[in-house]
């Protein structure tokens, strides 16, 4: 069976396209919770006006299900609070955008 960490790795995987940092060292994976077989997976946008939330939250639901064949749903759940800010950003993230 798929374990958080796990999905976390898959979701490496999903670059954001306008900053091009994956969506984990992005900061943007609020939590993974695995039930059985489903997936659930909180997450923000770095902005509520993001025009990617569509496309990124379809590719998170593409990267666990490809890779996770036991993974039979997977429900992305939108949050705005808290609020997204580039403190969320890992060093691995930073560093790929040029910021150390």
């Amino acid at each position: 069976m798929a374990s958080e960490q796990d999905i976390l790795q898959a979701l490496r995987g999903v670059n954001d396209p306008e900053v091009g940092v994956n969506i984990v060292d992005l900061g943007l994976i609020y939590s993974v919770e695995i039930h059985g077989d489903a997936a659930r997976i909180v997450m923000t946008m770095t902005t509520p006006a993001c025009p990617m939330h569509s496309y990124l939250t379809e590719e998170v639901r593409e990267a666990i299900l490809s890779r996770y064949e036991e993974v039979e749903s997977v429900n992305v759940e939108l949050v705005w609070d808290p609020p997204w800010s580039p403190q969320m950003i890992s060093e691995t993230g930073k560093r790929q955008l040029g910021w150390q």
